[in-house]
């Protein structure tokens, strides 16, 4: 294997790695189904006081996403930049991580929800070439945009320690929020949350309701 094969799967091993970290050095594990079944996945958020689980984590100080500009299996181009103006849901993700293929349909509802609505919707497969996404697109149909990050340099210029981990980026592109560990996406409180970022910046968006 020559090393700039070698390199996309050093970096989706150290991802799939850092998930584990960051369950045990979280203040709640990992939802898992078994020992070894999820070790791939990022931890999903605690609670709030009142024990309510967190849809969305806000994040502090509210950084500037990183852009990419990556080609997609359909040939098309997807620039972060060229969606300013609109909230985007930024997804990183694998077709081997079994929370990302599980998380995957309920962001297609989203997405069906949201289209008409002026929020956008990403998913950015991290290592994978465009062969092994249309193969996984035959048993999980997806129409949002599957930017390829075939070397995985995208991938680590974003705050996350696992996959599946994603942002939501308001409309000046600033990252809000971020979800680490599998949501189900259609779940009309998260959505309000990112509904609210439509607004202008007087708006509390973690108030949620659109």
């Amino acid at each position: 294997m020559t090393h700039q094969g070698y390199f996309p799967h050093l970096l989706v091993l150290l991802l799939a790695l850092g998930g584990i970290a960051a369950a045990t050095a979280g203040s709640e594990p990992a939802h898992s189904d078994g020992p070894a079944d999820r070790s791939d996945q990022a931890p999903r958020t605690g609670s709030d006081d009142s024990g309510r689980p967190l849809l969305l984590d806000p994040v502090p100080d509210r950084p500037r996403a990183p852009d990419f500009d990556l080609e997609g299996p359909d040939g098309i181009r997807y620039s972060l930049a060229d969606m300013r103006g609109k909230p985007v849901i930024v997804n990183f993700w694998a077709t081997w991580c079994p929370p990302c293929r599980a998380e995957m349909p309920s962001m297609q509802r989203a997405w069906e929800q949201v289209a008409d609505e002026g929020i956008l919707l990403v998913a950015v497969n991290v290592g994978e070439d465009a062969q092994t996404i249309n193969d996984f697109l035959t048993q999980v149909p997806v129409d949002f945009p599957l930017p390829m990050d075939v070397s995985s340099e995208a991938a680590p210029r974003w705050p996350m320690r696992g996959l599946p981990t994603t942002f939501v980026v308001d409309p000046d592109g600033h990252i809000v929020y971020r979800a680490q560990g599998e949501r189900e996406w259609d779940d009309p409180a998260l959505l309000d949350l990112v509904r609210a970022l439509r607004s202008d910046a007087s708006v509390d968006a973690s108030g949620g309701g659109g």
